[in-house]
């Protein structure tokens, strides 16, 4: 990982950069505060970028839930497919509109591993040592899904493939790349970003950047 990046990524917080302090309370502009569009799809990642083949691929679905899964490759694929219209809003205030994402849901994933009454978080794993986390509410809103292709190709290495999550109502960090595991707990446990300085819930129109 690149200590400067981290360092630098450190300082923005620590100084609030970006922040307008206009928050759109009432969601009702498309493009969130203190964000500028982009056509091109900017590569951020903490200086790894793992090369994870899909013969070797794995997916753990396992913590506070009923039935634990592993998944390889094809039984992934075999799950039903959904496609999916998304806007990216990234925390270094770029937005790219109209992405179209497919993959499967995490309502597919949520009612295979059915997760136990005291389950209200999720923490994302990828195989890069990345984490980050979101309620158990967010992840079962009806626009997440885990991503395996971008636009009709498939997700790239540089964009976190073979699999990434998208939340994409919140801030991208929140959609991990290179996913290798879902864990369901019952206590809340922030990751890389939220443990440095980045808000907990990172809601764009919000302006959560920063904790």
């Amino acid at each position: 990982m690149s200590e400067k990046l981290i360092g630098v990524k450190q300082a923005w917080a620590k100084a609030g950069r970006l922040l307008t302090g206009k928050a759109d309370e009432g969601y009702e502009a498309r493009l969130p505060p203190g964000q500028r569009l982009v056509t091109n799809w900017p590569v951020l990642d903490l200086g790894v970028q793992p090369d994870v083949p899909t013969a070797s691929w794995r997916l753990e679905v396992d913590g506070a839930v009923t039935t634990p899964m592993t998944l390889d490759w094809a039984a992934f694929m075999a799950l039903p497919q959904v496609e999916d219209v998304s806007d990216i809003h990234c925390v270094t205030q770029w937005s790219r509109y109209d992405n179209r994402w497919q993959g499967v849901s995490t309502a597919t994933i949520l009612n295979a591993v059915q997760p136990l009454p005291r389950a209200a978080h999720v923490i994302l794993h990828g195989f890069d040592g990345y984490t980050t986390n979101v309620s158990l509410d967010l992840f079962a809103e009806a626009d997440c899904l885990l991503a395996h292709s971008h636009d009709g190709a498939p997700l790239s290495r540089e964009h976190g493939g073979p699999v990434r999550a998208i939340i994409p109502r919140y801030y991208f960090w929140k959609s991990a790349k290179w996913l290798k595991r879902i864990e369901f707990v019952a206590e809340d446990a922030p990751g890389f970003w939220e443990v440095r300085g980045y808000h907990n819930v990172g809601d764009p129109w919000l302006e959560q950047r920063y904790s």
